[in-house]
Parts: C-alpha cells; structure tokens; sequence
C-alpha cells in the first residue's frame, strides 16, 4: 500500500524571494495547544495570549529573526495557542525586482521557506522537542486591502479563540 501524495504547499514557478508581503501561519505539532493560552476579554482586558515557555522560545526567536534575514521584516504576529500567524515583508529581491512578478517567472532564491525552515529549526534546538507540524501555510498579500484584512485577523485571532475547533475549555495543554 502506498502512502497518500502530498498536494504542493507553495505555489509553482513563484519566486518567494521577491520583494513583498506574505502571511504565514504554522502550527504545532499535532496541533496541540503548547504556545500559551488565552487570557483577559474583560471590558477593560481584551483578549490576549500568555505564552508558554515555548511560546515565549516562538516569540524571541520570531523576533531575532532579521539577524539571520537582514532583508526580511516582521510586520505583525501573533502566536495562539496552538500556532503562530504572522506578517513577513520582503524588503529587497534578489535584483531589486518589482513587487509584482509574474508567477510563471523562475528565480533560485526561495527566502520565505528558508525563513520558515530555519525558524522552526531554530526554536525546536532550543525547546529540545518536535514542535511544528510539517508544512506550514502561506498566501502572497497582493494588495493594500489584502494586507489590511490580514493585519485585521491577527489583531482578532485571541478574541476568537473560543470558537476555535481546537479550543477547550478545560484548560490549556502546556509542555
């Protein structure tokens, strides 16, 4: 019996080295809920994410990242319970290419999966455990629009957290 082919995560001849803004979210392991949880939604406490230590291994290395990749920028994340989204723009191309490259067009330089490769590498030799998921998910943000209603879902992701398929109100799992 042969096992199930993998459908390609990325989209084909895209060059994401090219300069521009990309969502990304990765999630743990089994999709279990060992970045925090979340806490506040009083009137005054809106609804946020206490992290885990593993977590707080997510949120440090996510923030050093740009010492590794001086041309990417980390605009806006959020680390849930169970996985991280965030916003990741593309300063420079490798030849100063436009933000709108055709898809058909094939470069070598993949930054967007390194990043992510060596990200999740990174924060599993530091928590000494497996803690992504493989794959992760991407989308190229085309527009302004785009980019806004995106900025917009991470903002809200803690608050909608209860109405996660993951969520339970039992308590959270940590490490």
């Amino acid at each position: 019996m042969s096992l199930p082919k993998r459908k390609p995560n990325r989209l084909p001849r895209f060059d994401y080295g090219t300069v521009g803004a990309y969502f990304i979210t990765i999630c743990a392991r089994e999709k279990k809920k060992v970045f925090g949880r979340v806490v506040g939604g009083g009137v005054l406490d809106a609804p946020r994410v206490s992290p885990s230590p593993h977590g707080e291994i997510v949120i440090a290395q996510l923030e050093a990242m740009t010492n590794f990749y001086p041309d990417l920028q980390i605009e806006k994340y959020v680390v849930m319970p169970n996985r991280i989204h965030f916003i990741v723009v593309v300063t420079q191309g490798p030849s100063g290419a436009s933000r709108t490259p055709s898809p058909t067009e094939v470069r070598a330089n993949q930054t967007i999966p390194a990043f992510v490769s060596t990200l999740k590498r990174m924060t599993n030799r530091t928590a000494g455990v497996q803690l992504w998921q493989r794959g992760y998910y991407d989308h190229i943000i085309r527009d302004q629009l785009d980019y806004d209603t995106i900025w917009q879902y991470i903002d809200e992701n803690p608050a909608k957290w209860p109405h996660d398929q993951f969520y339970t109100s039992d308590g959270e799992e940590h490490p």
